[in-house]
């Protein structure tokens, strides 16, 4: 189980972005968090992915309550979460090729001779052809990083996904692609969804469930 309890975070705890934010989402399930820009959705993603340590609440993930967050949380956890952000070039490094930038968690983790393996897997899974993994983010589409984005969330098979405005910068054919794949994945590996967006009909078809963000959280005051 994901469960997040009464979350307040920001990034200046004399003005959170959000209060007392509570989500919880089951083993295999696709829970959608639909509200505007601005909200702090993406906030909220990111302490759902332990990237970012929420001023007060609680969150646990496996039934273990999260204390450290980044590289301060426990390996095991920091694997269990696999997550893609909104714009792709913000979070690929510019200097390493598709392939190596599906690869470097393996690396990091110890993995290295894995990569080869599961990143052919994976790149055929989201749509990648062989070309393209020899490039660079500049050398490719938008829609194409985003592909490789997605591999890299999910080369160590997490338990849980969180994917944070993923399809917002993509046409209608690379979104209905990389939807697929992700389901694709919790089809096999049973791993549970975050999707969080704006688009109220891409949710509600993608997801098992939608939460509009004021039925999650308060808004700061």
């Amino acid at each position: 189980m994901l469960d997040l309890h009464a979350v307040t975070a920001g990034y200046d705890r004399r003005a959170p972005v959000f209060r007392d934010a509570s989500l919880t989402l089951a083993p295999g399930e696709s829970v959608g968090l639909l509200g505007p820009s601005g909200c702090g959705k993406s906030t909220l993603a990111r302490v759902a992915a332990l990237l970012h340590r929420p001023d007060s609440g609680r969150l646990t993930l496996d039934g273990e309550e999260v204390r450290g967050w980044r590289h301060r949380a426990p390996r095991r956890l920091r694997t269990a979460v696999g997550v893609v952000f909104q714009q792709p070039r913000l979070s690929a490094d510019p200097r390493l090729t598709l392939h190596d930038l599906i690869a470097e968690p393996l690396r990091a983790t110890g993995r290295r001779t894995e990569a080869p393996d599961r990143v052919a897997e994976l790149a055929a899974a989201v749509g990648l052809t062989g070309d393209l993994l020899t490039r660079r983010p500049h050398e490719v589409s938008d829609g194409q990083l985003q592909r490789a984005c997605l591999a890299r969330a999910l080369v160590l098979r997490p338990r849980w996904l969180v994917c944070d405005e993923m399809t917002a910068m993509l046409d209608a054919s690379t979104t209905a692609a990389l939807v697929a794949a992700v389901e694709e994945y919790r089809t096999a590996h049973g791993a549970g969804l975050l999707a969080v967006g704006h688009d109220r009909v891409l949710l509600e078809r993608w997801c098992d469930r939608t939460l509009e963000w004021t039925d999650c959280a308060k808004p700061a005051a």
